[in-house]
């Protein structure tokens, strides 16, 4: 590249998003609190007694940290790495068999605001802090897979949120130039703080889920909206301000 092209490329702002990384549970889907009895099952299995002072406190920590990777979530509150595991194998097996009864469904205007985006020109990914196979679960009981162009766990990037590796890893895979051609959607402040230490342009948080506007204003989303279905104008006014 000569010296020339490369002073064009350092002062270009990239102003088109071309990818959208979008959470599942909270954001795209609801699962009516499933998660929620699925980690308090895994808890009761190592024999953490409901309703106790510890239960609470465990129960607690998974709602502040909804989002991660529940593999993490795990390995924070139980120090031994096989009863981490252990409870990580019993929530899953849980959440499959929830998944089984129908209660994971789509939010409102999930789906269109998905497609809206890929027939707009962005690429979509959905990332979540579920493992591969509860993620696949969840897609294939809502006929979502190949809805999107990729699907990421933590396992696929290496670390979950709050860090922006699953982002990133979907900048790569898509061949994205710029991570400021990146919005990240989410309801949680992972999802917020994971957008901000990737280099995302925008980063938005949505009510339907499980932190407050509050919360993910002050884990850094750039706006708030009641839900994902408000996206395709979002974006469009955001262009249009950059046209």
């Amino acid at each position: 590249m000569t010296g020339d092209a490369l002073t064009r490329d350092a002062s270009h702002t990239s102003n088109r998003l071309r990818l959208a990384v979008v959470d599942m549970v909270g954001t795209t889907i609801t699962d009516d609190g499933r998660t929620e009895r699925a980690m308090s099952r895994a808890l009761v299995e190592q024999g953490i007694e409901p309703g106790s002072s510890k239960f609470e406190s465990m129960l607690g920590y998974a709602r502040d940290t909804m989002g991660f990777s529940k593999m993490t979530v795990f390995s924070h509150l139980f120090d031994d790495a096989e009863v981490a595991a252990s409870a990580n194998k019993v929530f899953e097996k849980a959440y499959d068999e929830m998944i089984d009864d129908g209660g994971v469904r789509a939010i409102p205007g999930a789906e269109d605001a998905i497609l809206w985006m890929r027939e707009s020109g962005m690429q979509v990914c959905l990332a979540t802090g579920f493992g591969r196979h509860t993620q696949n679960m969840v897609l294939e009981s809502l006929g979502w897979m190949g809805l999107a162009d990729l699907s990421l766990c933590p396992a696929d990037a290496g670390r979950g949120r709050p860090y922006p590796d699953m982002i990133l890893t979907a900048v790569l895979a898509l061949d994205l130039d710029d991570v400021r051609e990146v919005a990240v959607i989410g309801d949680t402040s992972s999802d917020m703080l994971s957008g901000i230490r990737s280099g995302a342009s925008l980063i938005a948080g949505v009510l339907t889920g499980s932190h407050s506007e509050a919360t993910l204003r002050a884990a850094g989303a750039t706006v708030v909206v009641d839900s994902i279905k408000q996206l395709p104008l979002l974006v469009e006014k955001r262009e249009a301000r950059h046209l």
